[in-house]
């Protein structure tokens, strides 16, 4: 989430005070000639720059729970090419908060993403005894974690899936009809409590190697249907699994892993219907009690959302979980960061 304080010579500058009169800053600037670039500049009460910062300690907003950014089944499978001591020096100059930038927050996918080497979830044989952490966890994602949890222990991880088991989608919620597909469908209303009961087990596989689950999310892009692979869920669909499934069964398997809603875009892919999904679901009380609060991506719309979302529901949390840059997008959605 993008603050509105002024840039500091059109830079991007997070600081870290590390002593009374001084702050660590990080510069990043639009044409990359500086990209996370640091220096040590001293405290000051008198205006040094044509941009000053005024702290008013009597106006609070939402405090950073961290910055950081997504570890997929390909950034893993690359790095796990490197040679070691390559390997230790990026992830230290990336996650290190003594030797590096500090990020602090980690996403990964629950079963594959569209940053996969290929479309599979944990459990794509029907019934949930097969449930399994597969190559693509065990080989790539699971030792890369471990490293990084070995330089900075206080790492923050959520999870999100691109889609359920293919066993448990359905074409519509009129028809119910068997959609073996990876893109589209619908999680059917039959097996709310043997997906929850697979968030769970996934949960709880990590938390076997050594990895503690922070957060999650229902569904990543719940309104994108064309994403691969991808799950449609609607805001009374995520309402209804949280409700009755979801929230219901971490509390019964003793988990603290918090549930962020939505997971999507701030323009809620033009459907009129989806309009303020979280707060859809905030209303119904019983499944607002199981959330967090929700997360937010830039692909569409503009970040003022988040504003209003805040303004209906300032008691639950909002987090920005995904952005990507290339050339399918020509980084437009940069100026909604």
């Amino acid at each position: 989430m993008k603050s509105k304080l002024p840039l500091f010579l059109a830079c991007c500058v997070l600081t870290t005070v590390t002593a009374c009169t001084k702050a660590k800053v990080y510069i990043t600037t639009a044409d990359r000639t500086q990209s996370f670039n640091q220096t040590t500049l001293d405290l000051s009460t008198k205006p040094q720059f044509p941009s000053v910062i005024t702290l008013n300690p009597s106006v609070r907003y939402q405090e950073m729970d961290g910055f950081g950014a997504a570890v997929t089944g390909s950034t893993c499978y690359n790095l796990r090419r490197m040679e070691p001591a390559e390997r230790t020096k990026f992830l230290v100059q990336t996650f290190s908060e003594e030797d590096g930038l500090g990020f602090s927050y980690i996403r990964i996918s629950i079963g594959c993403s569209d940053f996969s080497l290929s479309e599979y979830t944990c459990c794509d044989t029907p019934g949930l005894d097969n449930f399994a952490l597969q190559s693509e966890e065990k080989e790539y994602v699971i030792p890369i974690l471990k490293e990084i949890l070995a330089i900075n222990y206080t790492i923050k991880i959520l999870g999100s899936p691109w889609t359920c088991p293919r066993w448990m989608e359905v074409n519509n919620l009129d028809e119910k009809l068997p959609f073996d597909s990876w893109t589209s469908g619908q999680l059917n209303p039959d097996y709310y409590k043997d997906y929850a009961a697979y968030f769970v087990k996934w949960v709880q596989a990590f938390g076997n190697e050594g990895i503690k689950i922070y957060s999650v999310t229902p569904q990543n892009e719940p309104l994108n249907r064309g994403n691969s692979a991808s799950l449609f869920m609607g805001w009374e669909e995520e309402l209804a699994f949280v409700k009755e499934a979801l929230g219901p069964a971490f509390k019964s398997a003793g988990l603290d892993t918090k549930i962020y809603a939505f997971d999507h875009n701030y323009n809620y892919d033009n459907m009129p219907e989806q309009n303020d999904y979280p707060v859809k679901i905030y209303d119904d009380e019983a499944a607002a009690a199981f959330l967090t609060g929700a997360a937010y991506h830039n692909y569409g719309g503009n970040r003022e959302e988040l504003n209003d979302i805040r303004c209906q529901r300032p008691d639950k949390e909002l987090i920005f979980t995904e952005t990507s840059i290339g050339m399918w997008n020509d980084g437009r959605n940069l100026q909604n960061a």
